[in-house]
């Protein structure tokens, strides 16, 4: 059953890392090129799926940029008396 269990494992991070792999820009994929990175996925099950996730995945940037700089504050009123149409209405 463990055996069971640990190939479906494999089978499932293998069909992942092509998949992310496959859908990833040329010019986004790190450390090789992607033709490289598929070879080894397929080839060397675990850790080439696992090298994929930790070497190969473009770097994703917060929504709210990279660390370190602030952004500007949002623009508009902050509450009901630095609203202009607020106090037009009373």
């Amino acid at each position: 059953m463990a055996r069971v269990l640990l190939t479906v494992l494999a089978l499932g991070l293998t069909i992942y890392a092509v998949i992310d792999c496959v859908q990833t820009p040329d010019e986004r994929v790190r450390n090789l090129p992607k033709l490289a990175w598929l070879a080894l996925i397929v080839i060397a099950v675990w850790v080439g799926p696992l090298a994929w996730i930790v070497a190969g995945r473009p770097r994703t940037t917060p929504p709210w940029g990279p660390m370190g700089r602030r952004g500007n504050p949002p623009a508009g009123p902050r509450g009901p008396e630095d609203d202009p149409d607020f106090l037009r209405g009373l």
